[in-house]
């Protein structure tokens, strides 16, 4: 059950990785709007993910109305490049050291005391870490393309890239 999931992470890793490379160290502030994020704010947090929700599943509850939800603002690329690294690592370590009765173990997410929703821990990781990772990494690829940067290949071919060509 988890070791599949470890594969996956690390695969997506590398697809992660690739779109983050593309982004201008020079457009960070960017925004395509102003309710959104900034670029190098969305970037980061694209490369914190795994890290963040793993850290959240050493917990039984979270209430997200303790949460922050506004990401801070990179310094450069390379503070992105390396928090995507160190993120992976600490979320693929997480994973191979989490045992059968934590994998099944029930975590919960609150709002202000009320419960969202109680499933399996790795059901969660499943759905925050990983789902909510590439909704976000495709979000990024959406920054790109309107900043005219090619996009990568992320599954398949993209209008900039194609790899079976």
């Amino acid at each position: 059950m988890i070791e599949p999931m470890v594969n996956e992470l690390r695969q997506e890793a590398q697809t992660t990785k690739r779109v983050l490379e593309r982004v201008p160290s020079d457009k960070l502030s960017w925004k395509p709007h102003q309710r959104s994020m900034s670029l190098g704010q969305l970037s980061l947090h694209v490369a914190s993910i795994p890290a963040q929700v793993t850290r959240l599943a050493h917990f039984d509850e979270f209430d997200a109305s303790n949460a922050n939800f506004s990401p801070p603002e990179p310094r450069n690329l390379e503070e992105i490049l390396a928090t995507l690294e160190s993120s992976v690592r600490t979320a693929v370590d997480y994973l191979k050291g989490m045992d059968q009765a934590t994998a099944t173990g029930r975590w919960r997410l609150t709002s202000g005391g009320k419960e969202v929703f109680t499933l399996p821990r790795i059901e969660m990781l499943r759905s925050i870490m990983l789902n909510h990772w590439y909704h976000h990494r495709g979000q990024l690829s959406v920054y790109l393309r309107l900043l005219e940067i090619p996009v990568p290949v992320i599954y398949g071919r993209s209008a900039d890239e194609n790899p079976f060509a």
